[in-house]
Formats: C-alpha cells, structure tokens, sequence
C-alpha cells in the first residue's frame, strides 16, 4: 500500500499522519491494501482552476477525483487507484454545515473521493446508484467514527 499525501496549502495546519492513517484504515476496509493513492491538499483558488480545467466548471468544489481505473489505459498500472484533490478551504466552510470537526469533514471528502476512484457515481447516474454511495460513505465514515468496542 503506498499512500503519497502532499500538502499544498499553508492556512490550515494538516495532519498528514492522521490522514495517512484514515486512508490506511479505508483501503483495508474495501480490501485495497495492494492499491496506490494521492491526495493532495490545496486552497479554493486551486481546486476552482482544476474544477474548470477538468470538467469546465468554473467554481471551486470540495473534492475532485481522478481515477487510473478507468478509460483506454487502465490496464498499464492496475495497482493505482489515482488522486484525490481536496480543498481545505472549502472543506473548513462545509464542516460547519455537517456538524463535523474539520478532521472528520476531511475524512468523509478522502470517503468520497475514494468511492469514486472505485467507480461509484452520483452524478449522471441512477438514483439507486446515488443511494447505493451514500450509503457505502456512510457505512465507511461509521467505522472511521465508531467508539464501540463490537466496530
């Protein structure tokens, strides 16, 4: 399992190794421990130009995805998965709206990023297929969260 996290922003202090961890957690969870990640950590004004670079939306988001599990050549390196691009500043905005610490809003957006790296869709898609990655996210951030000592 290799895990490459790079952190390109300097307004929010990040853990890398709390994030490494939770990935490390993820990918056993979905048995992907022989997969390859990135995830970067940039700023609103970085992510609004990939947003727009990429999918010609011209407004930041909080989390972009880039699979090498798909299209022409996505045979050449099975073993990544491809790259997570996650805004901090977007990230701190939403957290507040979820009723999340900042920490576990980074986690649902790594969750989120993951799944669809996968192949889930919740966009141009089927409800029921929406619905089916809601609630692998949900079950995902349950046992990233869950105290119980029977998780």
């Amino acid at each position: 399992m290799k895990i490459q996290i790079a952190n390109k922003q300097n307004k929010i202090k990040i853990a890398k190794r709390d994030i490494r961890s939770t990935v490390i957690k993820l990918l056993k969870y979905l048995n992907c421990t022989d997969k390859e990640i990135s995830i970067s950590l940039v700023d609103d004004k970085t992510i609004q130009r990939m947003n727009y670079q990429y999918l010609e939306r011209d407004k930041p988001t909080n989390v972009l995805s880039f699979s090498l599990q798909e299209g022409k050549f996505s045979n050449i390196n099975p073993q990544i998965l491809g790259d997570i691009v996650i805004s901090v500043d977007t990230a701190r905005q939403e957290a507040s709206l979820r009723n999340f610490t900042f920490e576990q809003e980074i986690d649902f957006l790594i969750i989120h990023g993951l799944l669809h790296l996968l192949g889930y869709n919740h966009e141009k898609t089927t409800k029921e297929e929406t619905r089916k990655m809601q609630r692998k996210e949900k079950k995902l951030f349950d046992l990233l969260n869950c105290t119980d000592t029977h998780c």
